[in-house]
């Protein structure tokens, strides 16, 4: 199978997850046609206009390198805590409503952890009462996971047997009847009738 058609290009401003102005990169033609040169964050590389972002270059490359360091010290900071929220839930710890990526993310803010919305990888949000492990990511290779516990507002039915589905429904279990709890039409008991005896004269 033939691989995609890749080009190189000049960033001339700096892209997420790409690089930074100065960078010379090589993208997919439909990414470069649809995105980069539209955006005007990107154009064909020349030594002459390399040679014109070497100072914005020089400048990103700090703000990059200073960035990353801050990244690589907050990956240290939230290794093995643990992030409680409290929220309004039913009696079966249902949510009302739901802790999403910006939620976490907005709580580490308030503990001061520097983390935004994207950083946090949630598949779906939380709907429920309980524990959960959320990766925080920053690029490809920081990463780190941290505990969300999620408590309810106020004290919640004690009750083992509930269980939920993955979208925090309640599930309902029927119990199966035993034999002795399933009347038959062959054997059902039939009430005692009270004898009567009734004594007939001989010349009835």
């Amino acid at each position: 199978m033939a691989s995609a058609r890749r080009i190189e290009l000049l960033l001339t401003a700096n892209v997420e997850n790409l690089g930074i102005v100065g960078d010379v990169v090589r993208v997919r033609m439909g990414f470069a046609r649809n995105y980069l040169v539209p955006m005007g964050v990107a154009e064909v590389p020349t030594q002459e206009k390399m040679d014109a972002l070497s100072e914005q270059r020089e400048v990103a490359l700090k703000a990059y390198e200073a960035n990353r360091s801050e990244q690589a010290s907050t990956i240290e900071k939230l290794e093995g805590i643990t992030l409680t929220l409290t929220r309004s839930a039913n009696d079966q710890g249902g949510l009302y409503g739901s802790v999403t990526q910006r939620d976490i993310a907005d709580a580490l803010v308030e503990n001061g952890f520097s983390v935004d919305t994207r950083a946090v990888r949630l598949h779906t949000a939380i709907r429920r009462v309980g524990e959960y492990p959320v990766t925080i990511q920053f690029g490809t290779n920081m990463k780190v996971e941290v505990e969300v516990t999620i408590n309810a507002d106020r004290p919640l039915e004690d009750r083992e047997e509930m269980q939920f589905d993955d979208e925090g429904n309640l599930i309902i279990v029927e119990q199966a009847k035993t034999p002795d709890e399933t009347p038959h039409e062959g054997n059902a008991k039939v009430p005692e009738a009270t004898e009567e005896v009734t004594e007939e004269t001989a010349d009835a």
